[in-house]
């Protein structure tokens, strides 16, 4: 039997109506920013299903906007994101895909550059109740729920590197809570993504990039 806690049945503290269509928004975006270094300069999203539906009404684009600014979910500021993001210089687009439809009904794809004209790709679900899921980054096939802190290793798929993950992280006193590998192709682009119910000291990002095949880091504090 699933366990079921208060806050699966009352839900997130949210500003908007849906913990679906903006408590969950807002939770993909701000994880999306989490993902990418420095000030975002220009976010393009792409939404699927009821969110393609329904996303003005429920104030799904406000609240993608609002993470992607840094906003929590009980952020007030959220009700003003389009006039925050214009004072910011955020550049920003929406666009909505109903022909896919073999996809979560509250789906979003979200397109990221920042300052230094790093892009970053991420797809995201909002599951209800506030509760989400990164499904896709850069491309690459992925579950990851943001429910922890977490280090996303983005290397080659060679032998030793996985090693070279844990080693790292051990060194650091970081106690592993979860740990998947996605890739694209066996020898190619991989993802490590390490989940841990602790924030992670920085310092594990300069010891983990000393193996030469490793392409990027992304530390996701919760």
């Amino acid at each position: 039997m699933a366990f079921i806690s208060a806050f699966d049945v009352l839900g997130p503290n949210m500003i908007g109506p849906s913990s679906s269509h903006t408590a969950g928004a807002v939770a993909i975006s701000l994880l999306a920013q989490k993902m990418i270094s420095g000030p975002v300069l220009k976010a393009d999203f792409i939404l699927y299903g009821s969110f393609a539906k329904t996303y003005k009404g429920h104030g799904t684009d406000r609240a993608l906007l609002g993470g992607i600014m840094g906003f929590e979910t009980d952020d007030i500021r959220i009700r003003n994101s389009f006039a925050i993001a214009k004072e910011r210089g955020l550049a920003y687009t929406f666009t909505t895909n109903e022909r896919e439809k073999e996809v979560h009904p509250n789906t979003v794809d979200i397109r990221l550059e920042n300052e230094k004209h790093d892009v970053l790709t991420v797809r995201g679900e909002s599951l209800g109740g506030g509760k989400v899921r990164i499904t896709r980054i850069n491309q690459v096939e992925v579950d990851f729920t943001g429910e922890y802190s977490a280090v996303i290793v983005i290397h080659q798929d060679k032998p030793g590197v996985v090693a070279h993950i844990t080693k790292c992280l051990s060194d650091c006193n970081v106690n592993i809570a979860f740990m998947k590998l996605f890739r694209e192709d066996k020898g190619a682009t991989a993802y490590s993504i390490v989940e841990s119910d602790e924030r992670l000291p920085n310092e594990v990002i300069s010891h983990i990039k000393e193996n030469p095949n490793v392409h990027d880091t992304m530390l996701v504090q919760i």
